[in-house]
């Protein structure tokens, strides 16, 4: 059985091809989705991909993974910058998280500079586009491997 991984998207990735494509390019979330899989495929990884734009039902995603996923790969979007509440789930779920977003965020406004997120991370990809996704799955697999799941 393939070690499970969740991947998670925050508010507005659903707008995904369509919000500012000079910021975030012109793939759209079906497109983000598809990349996963093939990505998990190849790192012998099972994917529990989701998106939504509510803080809280973010937070109850991530409290589901406890006992059930083996890390998280999440974009959270404007949460990083504003939610505590996301980061004290990420940590009481004691998974490896890795933090992955498609613009360069230290490029941008300087309130995109600090994410609460990447405390609980175990790494952060930034500004590679939606090519990060595929490279967070790839650095899963391989930290789960380290570890022994």
């Amino acid at each position: 059985m393939r070690p499970l991984v969740a991947v998670f998207n925050g508010p507005n990735l659903n707008m995904l091809g369509l919000r500012q494509p000079a910021v975030y390019g012109h793939a759209t979330l079906d497109d983000v989705e598809q990349l996963c899989a093939q990505a998990a495929e190849r790192a012998g990884l099972a994917i529990d991909f989701r998106q939504t734009n509510g803080e809280g039902e973010l937070v109850s995603w991530v409290h589901e993974c406890r006992g059930r996923a083996r890390g998280i790969v999440i974009n959270p979007g404007a949460y990083s910058h504003t939610s505590i509440a996301l980061l004290d789930a990420l940590l009481a779920v004691e998974l490896p998280v890795i933090e992955v977003h498609i613009s360069n965020i230290h490029r941008r406004e300087d309130f995109r500079h600090h994410s609460y997120v990447s405390r609980a991370a175990v790494g952060v990809i930034c500004g590679l586009g939606i090519r990060g996704y595929d490279l967070a799955l790839s650095a899963m697999a391989d930290l789960l491997d380290d570890a022994g799941h």
